[in-house]
């Protein structure tokens, strides 16, 4: 499409206020969040009772649109933009479509009835699809608004349009009768729906049947309700199962899990298996049947094609995904126009950032490859996606026009690469032509439903928090850490939670964890602990803010820092005081400081230590020499350099044991997590994560019989044996089987027998009262998590941080 403005004016009877009568549009939009508004879009302001699209005008013109049709000039705009004035926006925009169809000549199926008009049009295009370069409405596009729209999409390469029809109230279709003009007419049904908009069923029929004034035929169930309010001057095309007199005559019978229709016409009769059994399918498949009969395809080809319909899933479905993924689910579907609106839906969605699309070829465009994925690289730049994942071999060949762009053959050279694309904390559109079985990687990408989960107690998260705030200072700041995904917690849940209670800074271990959180819509100050220098480009972009410990390090950034000509960008430096980890020596210093003397790309925005016996008070000397030494270094540096950063050493165990060496800012640890090396302390704290999972399948075995791999638990009485599933690839350590751990069940202990499995475990449940689904505790109260650790001779932090990201996180407030 393209027009000037001074051919709608006149199209849509507007009043021009503005300049350049001559530019030219190529687009139209109604939507603000969509990101294929450009200069050359006409955006229509549409208002009704819950919208209107003149208060999205300014946000619209600051991205580069310039022509809008209003109903009126918002205040203050009227030099800012071009603006054609209308009474009814909407009028002027299916005015607008009305004149744009009549500029084809080629037939145009319109579909209307009570039901199954989005299916008819689904399987029209699948059974046609091989003869003609069809448009179709996009999805359910079949309103006042969507059906205008939908007739926006033709090109000059169409051959044949399918667009369906739908009302709710009385003079509603003689106005989509003028956009659409078809000269095939559908009707499928008149049943109950939108009953409210009408006094009877004969005025609703009265009002669907004005689809159809000037169509060549019309297609139908015969019916004598329905026939007695249709003009005579219209061709009828029927079919019934009851009366003879019909074109086609269909006799049907149930086989197995298909449908075998008989189908007599012009006196020849033949057969057609349909895979449904349900009497609206067959009802919907019979109306495509009969278009086929009319188009004049043979009966070969007609039992062929119908022998393959598959049920059609009508709407864009959001799922999670995998890896805090939000999959948008149109795997059904692979054309030009159903590609914008899924783009659209996509950014509407907005869950986070990152955003990719996995794209099949695509068909019915009407248009060549060479123009077709031309255009649809342009909307993917224009959408901004981040990432093209093509499957099949006409995308692969296009594979040049994408930026950031893998591709595969069919789906199974995905799935064999899957692992590779590292899929996580992204929005992902699946969108594919029904042959190329997109559901498969639906499958793959879908979060699933795992019955053991990780219970998150955000009141005890507030709980804590508030414990240790308490042994602040009022003018001590707190940082929080949430690497490693929230201690095993779950990061941007927490990460939510403690900007809502105002912490200053957020800590985490590496770049891609704080770019998930800021991605996520986080905008508390975060801070990188061990930034690798190849992260440095995405901190920048990401505006986290690094630490920096070696003078490797400093130059790197710095180097980054000053192509992009920044000035003061935040950076933390860590020095070391006897961790012997990672920092500043105090021989370092002196090169530190003559890099950074008189520097204004970066500013020092806080200087820090870590401490290594903290949680030990047999090493306390060890530790007021690291707090010594702390003061020493980061007292010279402030010295030397004229500046007075944020200074901090505390983590944890810290804050309760050295609360004189609070300085600016502390850092909270595990302590958030209701984990203290302190057995007084850990009284105050409240537990924030149970892991719970349930009995799969209960068992009595007789003495002498084993259980698991390798025979390690040999029953020496007649015991009952419950499998729950969970396991060590869910995080649980295989050393805490073997009679070495337990589960709570009920309140009371069960032995973990035998080796723990890869997915699954085995207790001892011979003196417990339970059935397969009743709830196991794996850990939380009894065992704790500091109790397990102690058995196996590790650290709390272990424990959590192993927790697989496959067990589903629960957040909860009691």
């Amino acid at each position: 499409m393209i027009l000037t403005i001074r051919n709608i004016v006149s199209i849509i009877k507007a009043q021009w206020v503005g300049q350049n009568e001559t530019a030219i549009v190529d687009s139209i939009s109604i939507d603000s969040r969509s990101l294929l508004n450009d200069e050359n879009t006409l955006f229509f302001a549409l208002y009704g009772p819950n919208h209107d699209g003149h208060l999205f005008i300014e946000e619209l013109i600051a991205k580069g649109v310039s022509h809008f049709v209003v109903r009126k000039i918002p205040e203050g705009l009227e030099l800012k933009a071009k603006f054609l004035i209308v009474e009814d926006t909407l009028d002027a925009l299916q005015k607008f479509a009305a004149y744009y169809r009549s500029l084809f000549d080629f037939p145009i199926i319109g579909i209307t009835g009570s039901n199954g008009k989005t299916i008819i049009k689904e399987w029209l295009n699948f059974l046609l699809s091989p003869d003609y370069n069809i448009i179709r409405s996009p999805k359910s596009y079949n309103s006042q608004v969507g059906v205008p729209l939908s007739i926006l999409g033709i090109n000059e390469k169409h051959n044949l349009g399918i667009f369906e029809a739908g009302i709710s109230q009385m003079h509603e279709m003689e106005k989509l009768q003028k956009i659409i003009q078809p000269t095939i007419g559908i009707l499928t049904n008149i049943g109950s729906a939108h009953d409210e908009g009408f006094s009877s069923v004969a005025e609703k029929i009265k009002e669907k049947l004005k689809l159809f004034i000037s169509v060549n035929v019309l297609i139908l169930n015969k019916n004598k309700t329905i026939c007695a309010f249709i003009n005579p001057k219209i061709k009828q095309f029927s079919w019934c199962s009851d009366d003879k007199s019909a074109d086609v005559f269909i006799t049907k019978k149930n086989i197995g899990e298909v449908t075998e229709l008989h189908v007599t016409y012009r006196e020849d009769t033949f057969p057609i298996t349909i895979p449904f059994q349900d009497q609206a399918s067959i009802e919907n498949a019979i109306h495509c049947m009969m278009v086929m009969l009319y188009f004049g395809y043979n009966h070969r080809v007609i039992q062929t094609r119908m022998a393959q319909l598959y049920p059609v899933e009508m709407r864009l479905k959001v799922k999670n995904g995998i890896y805090n993924c939000t999959l948008i689910d149109d795997s059904y579907s692979s054309d030009f126009q159903s590609l914008k609106i899924a783009l659209d839906f996509l950014e509407n969605q907005n869950q986070h950032k990152k955003k990719t699309i996995i794209l099949s070829d695509i068909f019915q465009s009407g248009l060549g490859n060479e123009e077709l994925y031309s255009l649809v690289s342009q909307l993917i730049i224009s959408n901004k996606i981040n990432r093209v994942i093509g499957i099949g071999e006409t995308i692969t060949q296009y594979k040049s026009k994408f930026i950031n762009c893998i591709t595969f053959k069919n789906v199974s050279d995905f799935t064999n690469a899957f692992e590779k694309l590292n899929f996580e904390n992204e929005t992902i559109l699946i969108k594919g032509a029904r042959n190329f079985h997109f559901e498969e990687i639906v499958s793959i990408l879908e979060e699933k439903t795992h019955e053991t989960v990780l219970e998150i107690n955000l009141n005890a998260i507030s709980h804590n928090l508030t414990f240790y705030k308490s042994k602040l200072e009022p003018k001590t700041k707190m940082m929080v850490m949430v690497k490693a995904f929230g201690y095993g917690n779950g990061g941007f849940e927490i990460a939510k939670l403690l900007e809502h209670h105002k912490v200053d800074y957020l800590g985490v271990a590496f770049a891609d964890e704080g770019i998930s959180l800021k991605n996520a819509g986080i905008r508390v100050p975060i801070m990188v602990l061990n930034p690798e220098t190849t992260s440095f480009t995405a901190i920048i972009q990401h505006y986290l803010e690094p630490e920096i410990y070696s003078v490797k390090g400093l130059k790197a950034f710095l180097k980054i820092a000053e192509q992009k000509k920044l000035k003061h960008f935040p950076i933390h430096i860590k020095i070391d005081t006897g961790m012997h980890r990672l920092g500043f020596e105090e021989d370092n210093l002196v090169d530190l400081i003559q890099i950074l003397k008189g520097n204004e790309t970066v500013q020092i925005k806080s200087i820090l230590s870590h401490m290594a016996t903290s949680d030990d008070l047999n090493h306390d000397t060890f530790s007021k020499s690291q707090i010594a030494l702390f003061e020493k270094l980061s007292t010279q540096i402030q010295t030397e350099l004229n500046i007075k950063p944020i200074l901090h050493i505390l983590n944890t165990s810290g804050i309760s044991n050295y609360p004189e060496a609070q300085y600016d800012m502390v850092r909270l640890g595990i302590g958030l997590y209701g984990i203290s090396n302190d057995e007084e302390e850990q009284k105050e704290l409240e537990n924030v994560g149970t892991l719970k999972s349930v009995i799969s399948q209960i068992r009595t075995i007789d003495k002498g019989e084993s259980v698991g791999y390798g025979r390690k638990f040999i029953a020496e009485r007649n015991t009952k044996v419950a499998t729950i599933p969970v396991g060590y690839a869910d995080g649980i350590r295989r050393s805490w089987g073997n009679g070495v751990g337990f589960v709570t069940i009920n309140g009371k202990q069960a032995k973990i027998i035998g080796s723990i499995c890869m997915d699954m475990l085995m207790v001892d449940v011979t003196d417990i009262d339970c059935k397969e689904g009743s709830t196991v505790i794996i850990f939380g109260e009894n065992p704790t998590v500091p109790f397990m650790a102690k058995e196996l001779n590790t650290i709390p932090y272990e424990i959590l941080t192993s927790i697989s990201q496959r067990v589903k996180r629960v957040f909860f407030r009691e």
